[in-house]
């Protein structure tokens, strides 16, 4: 493997990673309610899949088994977009909720894209 690629590599980690972490800060600051309470534990399953998949990509046992675990970042990504949405309907937290809906959105573009290169 190439410098590159291990940088490559590494650095979408520590993004997803980091990602997750932001998502575990805003839930914990978020009023838990009968609404809020479902969406929440939705939205930290799928946001928190995402690095654990991806990472489970990187030690895949074939490339049969990296293309699978990609296409679930890809979903697990996608999700977080959808719990996010709802959330922003009952949350003040509107600005930190945008931020993390923006960058799900671009974790979902770089699977996509991704997944499109396994593909070619």
């Amino acid at each position: 493997m190439t410098n590159d690629k291990k940088a490559e590599k590494f650095d979408l980690e520590i993004r997803t990673t980091e990602f997750a972490k932001k998502l575990l800060l805003l839930c914990k600051k978020e009023s838990i309610t009968i609404i809020s309470k479902p969406i929440i534990d939705q939205l930290l399953r799928s946001s928190t899949s995402v690095g654990a998949n991806y990472r489970e990509a990187n030690g895949a046992d074939s490339k049969k088994d990296f293309r699978n675990k990609i296409s679930i970042c890809k979903k697990e990504a996608k999700e977080t977009m959808y719990w996010l949405e709802l959330l922003s309907t009952v949350s003040p937290n509107k600005d930190d909720l945008r931020i993390l809906w923006k960058e799900s959105h671009e974790l979902t573009l770089i699977f996509s894209s991704i997944s499109r290169k396994l593909r070619d």
